[in-house]
């Protein structure tokens, strides 16, 4: 019995359009858990990287990683990502942050599926990404 989430394209499918896969499988029995939204924002509540997209993405993603460590989860137990960001011309960064960070969080090449949305602002001004979650939950 597989353990972990599972991605695949199925076959009749076009082709992803970036570094994530069409489906995700959660093990049967496994409890969702529903990832907030997260900020480039540090542990002391200070805001990392005031319009700048490189940096806000790592801390992004940095504090994911926080998240699913801190419930005892890892990357493998994503089932999907929403993004949200403010400037569509930072839609190439994205996918340059992406090709540089998922080959070290997904090593098997296989990457979670992912919704990509452009919004008008996030909760400050200073915010350009956002990154949300579905994880499924190690007992």
């Amino acid at each position: 019995m597989v353990s972990y989430v599972t991605y695949s394209n199925p076959k009749g499918c076009g082709p992803p359009q970036g570094l994530y896969t069409h489906v995700a499988r959660v093990p049967a029995g496994s409890d969702t858990l529903y990832i907030a939204g997260q900020l480039a924002v540090d542990l002391n509540g200070n805001r990392v990287g005031k319009h700048d997209f490189r940096a806000q993405f790592k801390k992004v993603f940095g504090n994911l990683g926080d998240v699913l460590s801190g419930v005892g989860c890892g990357w493998k137990d994503i089932a999907k990502f929403t993004t949200y960001m403010v400037h569509s011309q930072d839609i190439e960064l994205f996918m340059e942050e992406r090709a540089a960070l998922f080959p070290t969080l997904f090593p098997d090449g296989k990457y979670p599926p992912n919704t990509l949305l452009m919004v008008d602002r996030l909760v400050h001004e200073d915010f350009v990404i956002e990154v949300e979650a579905i994880a499924r939950a190690r007992e």
